[in-house]
């Protein structure tokens, strides 16, 4: 372990198993204990929700602002389940029901508000410290900041001329904190920095595109999404600003990885054990799935989709393609909610197909454990996908990914060609043409593939032993951090 410790303040809007409402909290869960045998010490900042104030363990008051943008609020320290937090206790922002960002119906108007607090706070943080019951402040060595939610705190130290080095890390570039001109005075934000060059943003403010421009470095979740955020496909008008940061050399690619001690087959209490030096009770999990979704045992292999049913999900292409998936011996299991008009495709293919597709709608966190412990595959024609974690879920657990040949999936599965498949390689299917019919052929392939058990396990066998864990990713992050603060 090294012996010289370094200090890093993660600032979020969600962290797993506090709350989380997709892949951004998990990976703010797990990298702190990931970055710990690399030398970092870790706390991570995050809105005082209703829902989470409460699992704060051993509560301390340890920073205070009398008027933050528009009440009182303080930051409390403490733990919960071992993780180091500190908690922006801001009632008029964050006590309110529904999730973090919506209250059920609509998103809250003000979220530009309550997410710029959380970014002051963290650069009042990040320059004063905070009070740590040992006689001197917990102070960081650097920020790293996540997603829009986030984006304003590199922009606070900039404005401060503090010199604490920033990280952004954009999860997902579509989400951006969008709001308007007539906010900065609100928002404690500098009139001069309004220009194209700064943080305008066609005419408005970016929350994100201002982390941006101003942190010390930038990163996203995977190699493949860095190099796909430099085009208009992808870059949702900030392919510029990306364009700009790795020319460079300021922005880099690292891949998320899993906490593989939450997922873990071969001690996961939602099933039956397995690995993949023993994988025989794999098949007991399969069975158990048939019969919890009402299916028959097919003659191929048993798909599962984890997802939001979403366009952006390629949900549409896969109420195309699998009724003729279905018709040639498959069978499927359907855990998410989203888009009404996709929900009631699922509901009718389930219906006409009631032997060989179940459909459950909503989210259930055990349930998806024993999805993935039960499938053959797990199917992810994503449109777009920054790092994906269903695909490594998949890979953990046997169900091999048949997936979309775009960011985190293209660097995490590799394809099952002729060549891949005698070198011992391949893991799972990529889509290289995404549309129903590259869906149709990957899916042909994979039908074809089951027949020879054989070649199947071994497959399954090298997906199980590839590498998902946070090991190699937190020695990047380690490295770039360790970098900044020289």
């Amino acid at each position: 372990m090294t012996a010289v410790r370094r200090r890093v303040l993660s600032v979020a809007s969600e962290c797993a198993p506090l709350i989380k409402t997709g892949g951004l909290a998990d990976v703010v869960g797990a990298l702190p204990g990931a970055l710990e045998p690399c030398g970092w010490e870790s706390r991570v900042l995050l809105p005082a929700y209703p829902q989470v104030l409460d699992q704060l363990d051993g509560s301390r008051r340890v920073w205070a602002e009398d008027d933050l943008f528009g009440g009182p609020a303080c930051v409390r320290s403490g733990t919960v389940d071992g993780l180091p937090m500190l908690m922006l206790d801001a009632p008029h922002l964050f006590q309110r029901p529904g999730g973090p960002y919506a209250d059920g119906q609509q998103d809250h108007p003000d979220n530009h508000v309550r997410f710029a607090a959380l970014s002051w706070a963290a650069a009042q943080i990040a320059q004063d410290g905070v009070d740590d019951g040992a006689g001197e402040p917990w102070r960081p060595d650097l920020v790293h900041a996540h997603d829009w939610q986030a984006g304003l705190a590199p922009s606070y130290l900039k404005y401060a001329g503090a010199s604490v080095p920033t990280v952004m890390t954009i999860h997902n570039i579509a989400f951006q904190g969008i709001f308007g001109e007539d906010q900065l005075d609100r928002l404690r934000l500098p009139r001069w920095d309004f220009h194209p060059e700064g943080i305008e943003y066609h005419g408005a403010v970016s929350s994100l595109k201002a982390g941006m421009m101003h942190a010390s470095r930038v990163t996203t979740v995977s190699r493949t999404y860095a190099e796909e955020l430099t085009t208009p496909a992808f870059g949702f008008g900030l392919e510029g600003v990306v364009a700009m940061r790795r020319r460079r050399g300021e922005m880099h690619g690292i891949v998320n990885g899993i906490d593989t001690t939450v997922w873990d087959p071969a001690q996961d209490p939602h099933i039956r054990p397995y690995s993949a030096e023993a994988p025989a009770s794999k098949a007991a999990n399969r069975a158990a799935l048939l019969q919890e979704f009402g299916l028959a045992e097919p003659t191929g292999p048993l798909a599962v989709v984890v997802t939001r049913l979403t366009h952006q999900k390629g949900v549409d292409l896969l109420l195309e393609t699998l009724p003729g998936f279905v018709e040639a011996g498959g069978a499927v299991a359907v855990l998410g909610s989203g888009d009404p008009a996709y929900e009631q495709g699922l509901r009718e293919l389930a219906a006409r197909r009631p032997d060989a597709v179940g459909v459950r709608l909503g989210y259930d966190e055990p349930l998806s454990h024993r999805m993935y412990a039960g499938g053959d595959l797990v199917l992810v024609p994503s449109r777009f996908e920054p790092c994906g974690l269903t695909q490594l879920y998949g890979l953990r657990y046997g169900a091999l990914p048949l997936v979309a040949s775009t960011g985190g999936l293209r660097d995490t599965v590799v394809d099952a060609t002729v060549e891949n498949l005698a070198a011992g390689t391949a893991t799972g299917f990529l889509v290289t043409e995404l549309s129903a019919a590259g869906l149709a052929d990957a899916l042909g392939r994979a039908l074809r593939l089951h027949q020879d058990q054989r070649a199947w396990g071994a497959v399954r066998q090298t997906a199980m032993t590839s590498p998902v864990d946070w090991s190699s990713s937190a020695q990047q992050y380690a490295a770039l951090f360790t970098e900044l603060v020289r």
